[in-house]
């Protein structure tokens, strides 16, 4: 090991990524736009399949990404917003669609589609409105559609634009600067329409093909808040009142419950877990209730295909059941608590006052009615949803319930973040240098050139989104995250692609948010640092891109040989045999390779370094220098911390031996 040297350096901007891949998408950017909604071929790809709900696929996908042993992969993983011990929690509270009845995707939405387009045709639009096909790939949720210009808008928290969508036509910033002159929208609720839930993805479709149909039509004649047929105008405004009131239309006259009803194993996952998870909650000393806005009969329906059993029924899994909530009413001033006939569907008169009776069904009443008659606190209610207006922001500041938020498709955005981290690096690459550009100015410096910088910025950050669906991501773009994302961070005490990952976790478990630092905290002081011990002979030179280093390595050449190791808590000691120990417990073992490429489990030789925040390096024999910085044949993979990459690491000149593949 002596002759062996520590090195650092920079990866160079770009390493991973071939610079002609992202010119090539970005000119095929407009490619994509009229007409872009209708799909090829129904078939699922595997990441399709992760975000169907399907567990196998994910896991396999997880897995295949780098899921670290001893710890849930990432597919499994519940993320945390602000700490939540569940020791702590006394009462789970579950939502029903979407939460623990989870629709398969994309037919679900497929269904909800044709519904509202069936119905628009009725009440008088034309008929060729019916060719359209849905894409689920366009939609995502947290855009808005504004009623005035009929766009739909993807911002970020402050309402800045982040992508600007007229039909199926992507429009250019210079293009869409017109009708929003600071590239900025306030949101007005008279004029915006937030599209946040999962129920609202097929209408976001209806809007996107409903203005695409009228903007190339013969028949009409296209002006800026609408179009005009001779002396009669259809604004953009009385489209979405339409539409939305088609979608009203599904939902109260009951087309789309009947058609799922009617066909369960089409329309609704049937995931075992639910039960379980729901038997070990109660296991372990919780109560467990069930608030949902769907009425009785349709309740009844879905919850007797997923958790009937011969020997149980699904109402005796739950302490409580309230139906027909009308959440977020239901976490405001509420409506009329009565009980529910079971037999017949139909409510019993008056004002229910008495005590909450287990076997029961409840419809209606408010937030604050039920916790007291629960008996219980704001903060021992760990409420479970998927809507992040009715389920989460509402219980959060009306009741102070804490928060869980399920999110779907967390499944295929963590395998597309995983697989694709090289451009999310060549961005950031690309934003410290405009920031290195500035930095050493001074009062008088010259102004630099940053065109082509911030254009390969734009370019990199549009492929990225590619990669995530039409949209791109639900959480980002690029480098700036959207309206959902900051809500979801807000209001969220944690978020997951499924309540089911409560089975991955004890119930005394404590999810511990990570520190937060603000910008001037960050870049005044020197901060925490952790360390990684790696074990084995290293056949060459090491490189490093160093930052703040702590946790799991995912992926690249070294899975295979080294297992992941959990180092949320620092190491302390580094042991051959059983894995590095740690204050918390110990690591999973690591395997090691031999100079000949074989497993060796003896006469390991090792060499620890430590990596601090500010890229200064040490490691534990200080006659090892850090010199050398060579390039030559270089590997990358990554470290993780709190699911966030924080650095990426390159061997150089492995051992030829050595195959990865």
């Amino acid at each position: 090991m002596t002759s062996e040297k520590l090195q650092l350096h920079p990866i160079p901007v770009g390493y991973g990524l071939r610079s002609d891949s992202v010119e090539e998408s970005w000119q095929q950017r407009s490619a994509s736009s009229p007409g872009g909604g209708r799909p090829t071929s129904s078939k699922h790809t595997p990441t399709e399949a992760a975000c169907n709900g399907e567990p196998e696929d994910q896991q396999q996908l997880a897995r295949s990404a780098g899921g670290c042993i001893g710890n849930p992969v990432p597919a499994n993983r519940i993320f945390v917003n602000r700490s939540l011990h569940l020791d702590r929690i006394k009462y789970y509270g579950f939502d029903m669609d979407y939460t623990l009845a989870v629709y398969n995707s994309p037919v679900f939405e497929e269904m909800q589609f044709n519904l509202i387009m069936k119905r628009l045709v009725h009440i008088g639009y034309p008929e060729e409105l019916l060719n359209y096909k849905y894409d689920a790939k366009f939609s995502i949720r947290g855009i808005w559609f504004d009623c005035l210009y009929g766009t739909l808008l993807k911002v970020d928290a402050y309402g800045n634009i982040l992508n600007c969508v007229h039909g199926f036509d992507f429009l250019s910033r210079a293009e869409y600067s017109r009708k929003y002159p600071n590239k900025f929208a306030i949101l007005d609720r008279k004029r915006y329409n937030v599209l946040n839930t999962l129920f609202n993805l097929p209408e976001a479709y209806v809007c996107a093909c409903l203005v695409d149909y009228f903007k190339f039509s013969d028949e009409y004649v296209q002006i800026e808040t609408g179009v005009m047929a001779g002396d009669t105008m259809l604004s953009y405004a009385s489209l979405y009142q339409d539409i939305h009131s088609a979608v009203d239309n599904m939902h109260d006259e009951g087309s789309m419950k009947t058609e799922t009803l009617e066909n369960l194993s089409k329309y609704v996952v049937k995931d075992e877990r639910m039960k379980q998870l729901i038997t070990n909650i109660k296991s372990s000393g919780g109560h467990v209730f069930l608030v949902t806005n769907s009425e009785y009969l349709y309740t009844d329906k879905i919850m007797e295909y997923l958790f009937d059993s011969p020997n149980q029924t699904w109402v005796s899994y739950f302490d409580v059941v309230v139906v027909n909530s009308r959440k977020p009413l239901f976490f405001g001033e509420g409506t009329a608590l009565r009980e529910v006939n079971m037999k017949t569907g139909s409510l019993k008169i008056g004002h229910f006052k008495g005590s909450l009776e287990r076997g029961n069904v409840y419809s209606g009443g408010s937030s604050a009615e039920f916790t007291r008659l629960l008996g219980a606190q704001g903060k021992d209610v760990l409420y479970i949803g998927d809507h992040i207006f009715g389920d989460i922001l509402k219980s959060k500041k009306n009741q102070g319930w804490r928060t869980f938020l399920v999110v779907p498709e967390l499944a295929n955005e963590l395998v597309v973040w995983i697989e694709e981290r090289a451009l999310f690096q060549r961005l950031d690459d690309l934003n410290s240098y405009l920031t290195d550009l500035y930095s050493n100015l001074g009062s008088k410096g010259y102004s630099p050139d940053i065109v082509a910088t911030q254009e390969r910025i734009l370019e990199t950050a549009w492929v990225m989104d590619q990669k995530y669906g039409k949209m791109g991501s639900v959480f980002r773009s690029g480098s700036r995250q959207t309206f959902f994302a900051s809500q979801v961070m807000r209001f969220a005490d944690l978020y997951s692609s499924t309540c089911a990952n409560l089975l991955s976790y004890p119930f005394s478990y404590l999810f511990k948010a990570p520190s937060q630092l603000m910008p001037h905290e960050q870049s005044t002081t020197p901060h925490s640092f952790a360390s990684v011990t790696m074990y084995g002979r290293v056949a060459s030179p090491l490189t490093l891109n160093a930052e703040s280093i702590a946790a799991e390595i995912v992926k690249g050449p070294l899975s295979p040989v080294l297992s992941p190791v959990d180092t949320e808590i620092r190491g302390r000691s580094r042991s051959n045999t059983e894995g590095p120990s740690y204050e918390g417990g110990t690591a999973p073992p690591i395997k090691t390779m031999d100079s000949e490429g074989e497993t060796d489990t003896e006469d390991e030789e090792v060499l620890q370094f430590t990596c601090r925040s500010d890229g200064n390096a040490t490691t534990t024999d200080d006659e090892r220098g850090v010199d050398e910085q060579s390039e030559q044949n270089m590997q990358q993979f990554s470290i993780r911390h709190d699911d966030d990459v924080v650095m990426s690491v390159g061997i150089v000149d492995m051992d030829p031996e050595y195959n990865t593949n």
